[in-house]
């Protein structure tokens, strides 16, 4: 089914084929990956968009040698397939298998783990001052950075920091105008400019057809084309391109999909030393018909489908189902901004994600997409909130880790009313350690007026979101939540205030006391009322609500009274500086008489890995029989 692409172990052995062979071999891994997520879904449409990029950097270096980076990591199946893992592609993203993304762990070919965006160049530049300082002439590095991860400003710094290295290393913009969503800011409208203004591509492609004619070809037709093409650009463009501003060297536009044209391209610009910038136009999703037309509802598929129609085969239930967590959000945020005119949304590149597309349908002029751009967002919510408004600041709890200077010295310093709302906290399973959302509850446990809560349920999240944007509630507040369903079907309940710090008894107990904090005290929950019918084990159950503020209140009761011989915590969070801990620490130093046994369960001090959300739990021991074994 895959004549050239079986024969391909290694990149090795995609140097033996012919140039006119690599249109074909293209057509076969493009084929391969649709195949292979049909049924074992993933991240979908931006590998599908990089297929002859793949080929033709694969073909061109000689990787491992020579260094590769991929940023956004989800672009790399095609290099994973090419680099020895084709014949194990069937495990990606299952415990125990390959990981959705490079890892470096996973093999040599995997330079840089790029879980997060707008990495590569800054990896890169390390890697290639690196090679200087080594002597290493002969090392080629690469960086591949598209689906919108230029738009993040740590690219920005990498380019500025290269333009005065000047190391000799490649950058390959993959322009899709794309990021899940479409591309926003001003960076993506410059790059559109470029590659598509008319006076410049008739001038390209008259200039181009000149040099053919006249045999100019290898590095001497591109480095004519440099001499003449930027200083033309330039005159069309009245102003100076922005890579070459910053002594970048710029090639392109090219057609990304162009693969003999992208092997020409790759083996002239090896020849020229410095840093230099290729430009790649591409289409996201490319050779798969309903990833082309729906490019942000495929660059994740949920589930299988058939290869031939798109078609999803995992269709929803009739029954009926609690929502998202997200989409409760989304939803939620919309009824509010309806009666507060000072409620705004802001969100990184994630506004489907995080379901803020509900508002911004709506409430265009009140939401605010500001890019792959955690700090700016995090700073622009503060701006917005001391001018008197109210942002909701929704963020991946994995993302928001690269924006922690700013909710501290922008937001939680200055006291200021901002509403983070961290979505996919917890383990979020498949994506893995780069995603997981397991430290923010211990990253701003520290900080000095930080409120920090999460909802049982989705009834909960609305009650939270409901107290956050209060006029008489002050300073920023953290409400994380889970990816994925609730256990709450009729959840359009009337919102109403919660007081802050205070938690709520689920059940009575005098055996010993549980204590959860967010959605995993539903699985626990469960487990305490059949303890108690087959077993006749009273456990308190305690939905503590908030990590800080602590219900003391709570606390001193089952401290006290010296009743209570067993307490048992339970997070999704990390166990080092989470919850659990703060609930020990309080006992240690209010309580330190008590005679009360606590046990903390939670995520240990390790990065776990990829899998089933299910399984995760079972490695990281947040079992519900744990309870039988512990108050038994």
């Amino acid at each position: 089914m895959y004549p050239l692409l079986d024969q391909i172990d290694s990149p090795a052995d995609l140097k033996k084929l012919s140039v006119d062979q690599l249109p074909q071999l293209c057509t076969e891994l493009r084929g391969f990956i649709i195949e292979q997520l049909s049924h074992n879904p993933g991240h979908f449409a931006a590998s599908l968009g990089v297929v002859e990029l793949t080929v033709a950097i694969h073909y061109v270096f000689d990787c491992p040698h020579d260094k590769l980076i991929w940023d956004v990591g989800h672009q790399a199946y095609g290099h994973k397939i090419l680099t020895g893992r084709r014949k194990i592609f069937d495990t990606n993203r299952k415990h125990g298998g390959l990981s959705g993304f490079p890892n470096i762990f996973e093999s040599e070919y995997d330079a840089f783990g790029t879980g997060h965006s707008s990495t590569s160049i800054s990896a890169a530049l390390g890697m290639a001052i690196a090679s200087q300082l080594k002597g290493e002439s002969d090392r080629e590095i690469v960086a591949v950075i598209g689906d919108g991860s230029m738009t993040g400003g740590m690219a920005f710094e990498a380019l500025n920091n290269m333009a005065t290295a000047n190391p000799n290393m490649l950058v390959i913009l993959n322009d899709n105008n794309m990021a899940i969503d479409n591309a926003t800011g001003g960076l993506s409208h410059y790059l559109v400019d470029i590659s598509t203004s008319r006076t410049y591509n008739i001038f390209r492609k008259r200039a181009t057809n000149l040099l053919k004619r006249n045999k100019i070809s290898g590095d001497g037709r591109y480095s004519l084309w440099t001499k003449i093409g930027n200083s033309i650009k330039n005159l069309i463009n009245n102003q100076t391109n922005m890579f070459e501003g910053l002594n970048i060297r710029y090639f392109g536009p090219v057609d990304g999909h162009d693969v003999c044209y992208l092997v020409q391209v790759l083996e002239s610009l090896k020849k020229i030393q410095g840093p230099k910038l290729l430009h790649a136009i591409t289409v996201k999703g490319k050779g798969f018909k309903a990833a082309e037309e729906n490019q942000t509802a495929w660059h994740a598929v949920g589930g299988r489908f058939d290869i031939n129609t798109g078609e999803l085969l995992d269709k929803p239930t009739d029954k009926p189902m609690p929502p998202k967590f997200q989409d409760v959000f989304g939803h939620t945020i919309l009824e509010l901004a309806k009666k507060n005119d000072k409620i705004l949304g802001i969100t990184p590149a994630m506004a489907t994600g995080c379901s803020l597309n509900i508002m911004m349908k709506e409430m265009p002029d009140r939401c605010f997409d500001v890019g792959i751009a955690e700090q700016h967002a995090v700073t622009f919510s503060a701006g917005l909130a001391v001018s008197g408004f109210v942002p909701f600041c929704n963020i991946y709890s994995s993302f928001a880790q690269r924006a922690y200077d700013q909710i501290v010295h922008d937001v939680a310093l200055q006291k200021l009313h901002v509403v983070f709302c961290f979505d996919r906290a917890g383990l979020v399973g498949a994506d893995g350690p780069t995603h997981h959302g397991v430290f923010d509850v211990a990253m701003l446990m520290p900080i000095p007026g930080m409120t920090i809560c999460s909802p049982y349920n989705e009834e909960e999240l609305r009650n939270m979101m409901y107290t956050a944007q209060l006029e008489e509630t002050t300073g920023p507040w953290a409400i994380r939540y889970p990816r994925g369903r609730g256990n709450t079907i009729e959840w359009r309940t009337p919102m109403q205030k919660i007081e802050i710090g205070k938690g709520r008894c689920l059940t009575e107990g005098t055996d010993g006391a549980l204590l959860t904090f967010g959605p995993i005290g539903v699985r626990f929950g469960e487990e305490i009322k059949r303890l108690k019918e087959e077993k006749g084990i009273s456990i308190a159950h305690y939905d503590m609500r908030f990590a800080k503020p602590l219900d003391t209140e709570i606390l001193d009761k089952i401290f006290g009274d010296g009743n209570m011989k067993r307490v048992m915590t339970v997070e999704d969070g990390a166990l080092a500086g989470g919850f659990g801990e703060a609930i020990l620490s309080y006992k240690n130093n209010k309580w330190p008489n008590a005679k009360t046994e606590i046990k903390t369960v939670g995520i240990p001090d390790r990065f776990i890995t990829h899998g089933n959300v299910d399984e995760l739990f079972i490695e990281c021991g947040i079992t519900t029989d744990i309870i039988d074994v512990y108050f038994a």
